[in-house]
């Protein structure tokens, strides 16, 4: 039949409201987009929570995400084994901090660790210069990259080691107003 007790349990539901910004309807829409990626591999029924995971592969080419040019570190972003893999749970959790009813502090979390991408906890002028390029399709010389680099550090690097920690780019993007427009994605 299709209904929602086959695919999950009402205990599975309500933990999965709890846990994220969604409703049941939103969740079971999530678990329709998560099967359609795969049918041969991602099963109706998860009462039994199947061991389950799609590879980045396919998660990067939804149209949610496919014209995104940090699809990539996305969806790495959220993946437990950091490759892109992701379960049922994993992309719920991706969709969830990117909805646009999840908090800004929950969003800066995901931001920084996306835009880090040599996964050291910081953001350095490769990280800034990465996502720069990214953000600009690589339409800057290097000049007015590294510029835009350096400014962005002189200005946000409140402990001045000349890279940024969380505390810096937390209070960064305070300053922006467009930040919760613009990071989020709609299912």
């Amino acid at each position: 039949m299709g209904n929602k007790q086959t695919i999950f349990t009402d205990e599975q539901l309500d933990a999965y409201q709890d846990c994220t910004f969604f409703t049941r309807k939103e969740i079971l829409r999530l678990h329709g987009r998560y099967h359609e990626l795969a049918p041969h591999l991602v099963p109706m029924d998860y009462t039994n929570d199947p061991d389950c995971k799609l590879p980045l592969a396919l998660i990067v080419n939804m149209p949610e995400l496919k014209e995104n040019p940090f699809r990539n570190r996305i969806v790495e972003s959220f993946s437990e084994d950091g490759m892109g893999n992701l379960s049922f749970n994993e992309f719920v959790d991706m969709f969830s901090v990117l909805s646009e009813t999840a908090p800004r502090e929950l969003k800066a979390i995901y931001a920084f660790k996306i835009y880090d991408f040599n996964v050291d906890n910081y953001l350095c002028k490769e990280d800034l210069e990465k996502t720069l390029n990214k953000l600009t399709k690589e339409e800057l010389t290097q000049e007015e990259v590294d510029l835009v680099c350096e400014k962005t550090i002189e200005e946000a690097d409140l402990d001045g080691d000349n890279k940024l920690s969380f505390a810096d780019f937390e209070n960064m993007i305070s300053r922006a107003p467009d930040f919760l427009s613009t990071f989020h994605i709609r299912i």
